[in-house]
């Protein structure tokens, strides 16, 4: 891991870790960084639907990701 020194407003900080119901800083931060990497790979999936290089929609991907399948 490496460490890095940030500046956060400690509101949206407080504010973000009590939303995502987790204990520390860390957590707030790296569950926030997960999500924001999730939602991108989503959105490029999604700009690809349709084309000939993924044959599935949208929602067969999204059923596919939680099944495991």
């Amino acid at each position: 891991m490496k460490r890095l020194s940030i500046t956060i407003d400690p509101e949206l900080l407080e504010e973000s870790r009590r939303l995502a119901g987790v204990k520390t800083k860390r957590d707030t931060v790296e569950l926030a960084l997960r999500e924001f990497v999730r939602n991108r790979r989503a959105h490029e999936l999604a700009k690809l639907e349709g084309s000939d290089i993924i044959d599935m929609s949208l929602a067969d991907l999204k059923r596919w990701r939680e099944t495991g399948a």
